[in-house]
């Protein structure tokens, strides 16, 4: 970390090392004379914007400069933006550089002037592709991060949201930022997770949120029901927020982090809150038995078929009608697979083509695995409301994480039947159970344990959004 001197030749030679102009094309540089005294001026070209550049020079130009002037009393005469830093050495200020700001220095001073004059390209504020309500509002995250924390300003104007602000990456430094509501998370949480973000021993922030989820979480591979939720909607991020949840927002994602949460948090959705109490309660009672029928279904009905003597005779319909050259063992796990390369399919098709060919692929496949012998019809039948199940809640994570259990349970049904079905529920019940939240205190199966009625009930019946008013009460007088 080498530090400025106040020699303009030197410090100008230091800092357009650090920066690498001469290496990259877009690291620009300007010779100034203010005053009687020389000036230099760098900023990245592609990062910032080119009328708040020249402002700035034009400023800097026809300004005067006193002979005891430090770089406190300089900006405060003569920056024009209210975004001023001041940094004593190379590292720090090319670090601001790479961010969007433009920096100056002046022979005889030994601090940097840091502007801030970023223009980062950014998309639109379009609602999320995955995310989709029916009512409500239209906007998401977007990957830039000032766009984001604007969105969450916007709906809560209060004293008490905090954004906190850090830079992780040992390299390649990345900007994150921590945002609470100051009296209603709690503050041990959030300085535990304050302390993992200062102390994150991480190269470079590469993929973004999932690069810092993996820096702070200490995950278990064996266990694949996920820690975090995630959401691309601000007003989901706000109503956490408001709820005591901690938010974590990553420079270059579009994706906001909310901590700590529990199994039962990933099933909540926005369209549950933008109807009347009565329908977003059936919609969320739906969306709860529609999943957890995704993990049994296939399980249980194999677990029949595999002893038809004890399939009564109202239900002998569910018993196949035919045979095929495929044991159904092998059949399920065959359109397992094959729903996946589906979906890998969908991804890398255009636009315009996804889902009109992953809906005819999918029956063109069925049709004939069943017309030339290979799969019976119950399979196909069943896979596909699995298939379409998993679209009932808006977590990717926890829809895998249930994937993965049910093979595990068709597989032990087939090898040890009765025994392996029941081995297998323990094993999912387990898996749930013994999987710890992010700040390690709260109960994976909050509020079930510890039970909790009032926070029980909610999970099944929406609440009028008005009542949420005594919950706040009674979080206030329990701190």
């Amino acid at each position: 970390m080498e530090c400025f001197t106040g020699d303009i030749k030197k410090d100008s030679e230091i800092l357009a090392e650090a920066a690498g102009f001469g290496r990259s094309y877009d690291v620009k540089e300007r010779k100034l004379k203010i005053g009687c005294r020389d000036a230099y001026f760098c900023y990245i070209g592609s990062l910032v914007s080119d009328l708040m550049i020249e402002k700035l020079i034009k400023s800097y130009q026809n300004s005067r400069i006193e002979k005891d002037d430090d770089a406190a009393s300089f900006a405060e005469r003569c920056a024009p933006f209210g975004d001023v830093k001041f940094k004593d050495n190379a590292e720090d200020t090319v670090s601001e550089i790479f961010e969007g700001s433009g920096a100056l220095l002046i022979d005889g001073i030994k601090k940097a002037i840091v502007s801030d004059a970023k223009n980062i390209p950014s998309r639109g504020i379009e609602e999320p592709e995955s995310d989709r309500v029916l009512r409500g509002a239209r906007d998401g995250f977007t990957e830039k991060l000032l766009d984001n924390t604007a969105l969450l300003r916007q709906r809560l104007r209060v004293q008490e949201l905090v954004f906190e602000k850090y830079s992780v990456g040992l390299t390649a430094k990345t900007t994150v930022v921590l945002c609470y509501f100051d009296g209603r998370a709690d503050k041990k949480f959030v300085s535990s997770i304050a302390d993992k973000l200062k102390n994150a021993k991480v190269d470079a922030l590469s993929m973004s949120s999932e690069s810092l989820a993996e820096c702070i979480i200490k995950k278990r591979w064996y266990n694949p029901f996920p820690k975090i939720r995630y959401t691309e909607r601000p007003d989901a991020a706000a109503a956490m927020i408001l709820e005591g949840s901690v938010i974590v927002l990553c420079d270059n994602s579009p994706q906001a982090m909310i901590l700590p949460c529990s199994i039962f948090d990933f099933m909540q959705e926005t369209d549950d809150f933008y109807f009347p109490p009565l329908t977003g309660t059936y919609l969320r009672l739906v969306r709860f038995f529609i999943f957890l029928l995704s993990y049994a279904f296939v399980p249980v009905w194999y677990l029949l078929i595999k002893n038809p003597s004890v399939i009564p005779e109202w239900l002998d319909f569910i018993k196949p009608a035919g045979e095929a050259g495929i044991p159904i063992f092998f059949q399920i796990m065959l359109v397992e697979f094959m729903i996946d390369g589906l979906k890998l399919a969908s991804m890398n098709t255009p636009g315009s083509l996804n889902n009109s060919l992953s809906i005819v692929a999918g029956l063109l496949l069925g049709d004939y695995a069943i017309e030339v012998g290979w799969f019976i019809p119950e399979v196909i039948l069943y896979m596909s409301f699995v298939a379409m199940a998993n679209f009932t809640q808006p977590s990717f994570e926890l829809g895998y994480a249930f994937k993965y259990m049910r093979v595990i349970s068709v597989v032990l049904t087939e090898l040890f039947n009765y025994a392996g079905f029941a081995v297998s529920v323990v094993f999912t019940v387990l898996s749930v159970a013994l999987n710890n939240s992010v700040d390690g205190g709260r109960s994976y199966l909050y509020p079930v344990i510890p039970f909790n009625k009032e926070a029980f009930l909610r999970l099944f019946f929406r609440v009028r959004l008005a009542d949420k008013k005594k919950e706040v009460k009674r979080m206030k007088s329990s701190k």
